[in-house]
């Protein structure tokens, strides 16, 4: 009898059909070149031979070529794994189509969604018979990596890579069977993505200017060290202002260069910052070289021929980056790392042997420190990547490194002979003491530009009513991405042409929004923070430092508890240092912080004691592992196009493509501003969750979604 895994009719109404041994050989070949990457080619040659051999089952067969009832023909392979005493492979097989499971117990009762309830159900005989797999083939003895054995963190990572790799080899032969077109491996040659750096930077040099020299010289560094450096773990301090995002970048290009590396990622904390680093780098490497992969991004495949190939490739490689350079969001890439979905776990065996770049590093969020630690020095100790720490203000993680990675190196690539003296200084910190708003209006009004970022929404809002004006305007969170862009383009336009612009705002606008102003206000906040703020000053150099003051100051209500203690180590270390950008003063302050509240809070969910249990909790992790604070809800406004988009949403459609589009005219409100608002009979709810505001006298334009709605103000239509 001939098994089959796959059944398609063609676009001529014929039938073909894809073999089950066809199928195991197709993808066990593709998961074992996926897995060499990381020293495990015979475990993925394993797990791809194992993964579908329930299909070798009469009860698959009739689900397939007579539209039966569906079977579970992946706890087969997983079982056959465990006999051979193959417990990755049989996680990645069990999980390859649901989800890696937890491992559970030997307790767990043959129902149990675990890999013990699996096992618990094929010895009490409840899978289909499926032995007609072993008249075709012989699963393979496969060692795991040394490593998996010394590192108490590795199994669960590298379980996770071999998942990666089956996933994606299962899609990619199946694909290949239904479409009968192979999917083109992405054209990642470094020599000639290296060679349009050096021509986009070539007219540069010979650098005119003392601060251009400089800029050029830190560029230089980095590219040599790219070619000279061994693999491994690396940081880059850069001032605001020396061009940290190209050096990052020639570092990476030469660096994967020389070591045969397969591509770039760029990790970037917030999409404000992506959009603007992924044009510079379409520019510099051109179109089809960059992807770009986060929540607000789509590729519009209904376009002209020509576009919409180009835009199939770049959705595809969304799916397994399987591009040469790829940008991408903190939250994308570290909550992928610990995802047990097949859709978000697909691309990881491509982050192996990777030049990976954290951009404001210091942004690594305090309650997943330790785990997003962890995960970076898995892939720099046995995945063969080279990470980057990129920041002008590094958060000192050395010694958690070392915890995880024993004998760690971590070399600087910009040292402090081209960063450390006055070239770089744009700015001048004066401590502002306790302001009232009133005075602080009053002081801004007399400014014709002058931004003040402060620690809520709710301040921002009340510090705009009182100084807004002709060119005064307000960003937070409050406001649609769209919106925020909007009113940014605004601003840049006012301050090139040297017009009135006064801009309150949250911190939302520090971490590498290209503004520049000639004075900043900025509320007591962690010395990071106070840092950002001031890069958003004098960011060009063109007005003496003297002239360029940040003004820190204590505002007359009391900050969130959640800053509290970053404001009183900042305080600290700006009382103890006369400089606080160097990098002695950097240092304590983040030492100092982590110290004060302790490992726990740097692992707020546990996350690597569940790792280091024995059980392997796949599922539990990837629920409580997200760098996002889930307890908000979101509120989709019918704001300009936002609108036609809602409207789509309520005539039934349901697509990717459509939610990204609608994640530009939304807002994320915490639990007592959405009761707020559900009780004034504001918000129309969905069924996923989310909500439509009814009421647009609720959104101003100016300041966005209002935080003390009057109750029964909406209108019921």
């Amino acid at each position: 009898m001939e098994y089959y895994a796959h059944r398609v009719i063609d676009e001529n109404g014929e039938e073909r059909l894809q073999t089950v041994l066809a199928h195991l050989l197709g993808t066990s070949e593709r998961c074992a070149g996926f897995a060499k990457a990381f020293g495990a080619e015979e475990q993925g040659a394993l797990a791809g031979l194992a993964h579908d051999i329930g299909k070798f089952s009469l009860g698959f067969q009739t689900r397939l070529l007579e539209n039966g009832a569906k079977v579970d023909h992946s706890s087969a392979g997983a079982t056959e794994c465990m006999k051979l005493g193959q417990v990755p492979a049989a996680f990645v097989v069990a999980g390859h189509h649901g989800g890696l499971p937890d491992g559970g117990s030997r307790g767990d009762s043959p129902d149990a969604a675990t890999l013990n309830g699996r096992m618990h159900r094929a010895a009490l005989g409840r899978l289909p018979a499926y032995d007609a797999w072993r008249e075709q083939l012989k699963l393979p003895s496969a060692a795991l990596p040394p490593y998996c054995s010394s590192d108490p963190y590795a199994p669960a990572f590298f379980t996770r890579m071999l998942f990666s790799c089956l996933v994606d080899a299962d899609y990619l032969d199946t694909e290949a069977f239904m479409t009968g077109n192979p999917r083109q491996a992405a054209d990642g040659d470094m020599d000639k993505l290296f060679q349009r750096l050096s021509t986009y930077t070539a007219p540069w040099f010979p650098p005119k200017g003392e601060l251009n020299q400089r800029r050029c010289a830190i560029l230089d560094n980095c590219k040599n060290a790219g070619s000279a450096m061994g693999k491994g773990l690396f940081t880059l301090t850069v001032p605001t202002g020396g061009g940290k995002t190209v050096a990052s970048l020639a570092f990476a290009l030469a660096h994967a260069r020389e070591h045969n590396l397969k591509r770039v990622i760029y990790v970037i904390p917030y999409t404000s910052i992506i959009e603007q680093t992924a044009a510079t780098f379409r520019k510099i490497l051109g179109q089809d070289a960059v992807l770009e992969h986060h929540c607000n991004v789509r590729y519009d495949l209904s376009a002209d021929e020509e576009l919409s190939e180009r835009n199939i490739r770049l959705s595809q490689a969304t799916e397994n980056w399987d591009m040469p350079v790829i940008i991408t969001t903190a939250v994308q890439f570290f909550e992928s790392l610990y995802s047990n979905k097949p859709s978000q776990c697909r691309k990881l065996h491509n982050i192996a042997n990777s030049v990976i770049i954290f951009d404001e590093a210091q942004m690594l969020p305090l309650p997943y420190l330790r785990p997003c630690v962890s995960a970076i020095a898995q892939l720099v100790a046995h995945y063969g990547a080279s990470a980057v720490l990129c920041t002008a203000t590094q958060p000192a993680l050395t010694p958690i490194f070392r915890e995880f990675m024993p004998g760690l190196q971590v070399t600087e690539l910009c040292p402090t002979s081209l960063s450390g003296d006055d070239i770089f200084r744009r700015v001048q910190f004066r401590k502002g003491g306790k302001r009232t708003w009133d005075s602080l209006t009053a002081e801004m009004s007399a400014m014709p530009q002058a931004l003040c970022i402060v620690n809520s929404r709710k301040n921002a809002a009340r510090l705009y009513e009182q100084i807004k004006g002709e060119g005064s305007f307000h960003l937070s969170t409050l406001m649609a991405p769209q919106h925020r862009r909007q009113v940014l383009d605004e601003i840049r336009r006012r301050l090139s042409q040297n017009r009135v612009c006064r801009v309150v705002a949250t911190s939302l606008i520090e971490a590498g929004v290209d503004v520049d102003f000639p004075a900043v206000f900025r509320e007591e906040a962690g010395l990071d923070s106070v840092l950002q703020a001031a890069g958003r000053c004098n960011r060009e150099g063109r007005r003496p430092a003297s002239e360029s003051i940040v003004t820190v100051f204590q505002a007359e209500n009391r900050p969130p508890q959640l800053f509290q203690i970053p404001i009183d180590f900042g305080r600290m270390v700006m009382d103890a240092y006369d400089d606080i950008t160097c990098p002695g003063a950097v240092e304590q302050y983040f030492t100092r912080l982590r110290a004060a509240t302790g490992d726990s809070s740097q692992d707020r969910k546990q996350i690597l004691s569940m790792l280091r249990n024995g059980s392997l909790p796949f599922r539990s992790v990837a629920e409580e592992f997200r760098l996002i604070d889930n307890e908000t809800r979101t509120i989709y406004i019918p704001w300009q196009d936002g609108s036609e988009l809602i409207t789509r949403l309520k005539n039934g459609e349901r697509s990717r493509q459509l939610f990204r589009e609608l994640g530009q005219y939304s807002v994320s409100v915490y639990e007592q501003h959405y009761r707020k608002l559900d009780m004034a009979g504001a918000l129309e709810p969905l069924e996923d969750g989310s909500f439509i505001l009814r009421d647009m006298r609720l959104y101003s334009q100016e300041t966005g979604l209002t935080l003390e709605p009057e109750g029964g103000q909406a209108e019921f239509i």
